[in-house]
């Protein structure tokens, strides 16, 4: 591998340098900020920057976010502390999932078979209700199924069915998560379609 010879392909950031610049230099430090303790501020900011963020969504100090306008959160979502979303491809968060605590979404690799070490860059998706528990980190090209569980510091390369637990580097299915009957929730059966 030649890393003086590094190129990123065909690779595009999405945005004109000069709001990566804005972003870089503003934005991110304002929603990253762990003085602005203001969930609907930090929003504002990342739909200023063109991230599609829906109502009610925690965004808690530290986050980090790659490329603002590859993100799209759903209503009542979590974003955790110190978390890092690594988004140079698109990130989709579902309706009332829980990213946590240092979690780490990863969307770019390189492919190792390239003298030039070429980017690659593939979406990640988040299901709705699913929940990435702390210091855990989904691989690129993941698909989290609505309902998921990635438990603590449990590593995902490949995507995950809807309303099982994983855990483990590689993760692995451990069992079905079972919710309680709770009227006002509708989570998917895992059994249908």
């Amino acid at each position: 591998m030649r890393l003086d010879k590094y190129t990123v392909g065909n690779y595009v950031p999405g945005a004109p340098l000069w709001k990566q610049i804005a972003w870089y230099y503003l934005g991110s430090p304002l929603v990253s900020s762990y003085w602005i303790l203001s969930y609907e501020f930090k929003c504002w900011v990342l739909r200023c920057f063109g991230a599609q963020m829906g109502q009610g969504i925690f965004v808690k100090q530290g986050l980090r976010v790659k490329f603002p306008w590859r993100l799209a959160v759903g209503d009542f979502a979590w974003l955790g502390e110190n978390c890092w979303i690594d988004n140079v491809a698109m990130v989709t968060i579902g309706s009332n999932a829980c990213i946590s605590q240092d979690v780490y979404l990863c969307t770019g690799n390189h492919d190792w078979s390239s003298p030039t070490f070429e980017l690659r860059d593939t979406p990640i998706n988040i299901g709705a209700g699913a929940w990435i528990a702390a210091r855990a980190v989904v691989g690129p090209g993941v698909f989290v199924g609505d309902g998921a569980v990635l438990c603590l510091g449990s590593v995902a390369c490949k995507s995950l069915a809807p309303m099982t637990i994983y855990a483990g580097n590689p993760a692995q299915p451990l069992r079905e998560r079972k919710m309680s009957a709770t009227p006002d929730l509708e989570f998917p059966d895992p059994n249908l379609g």
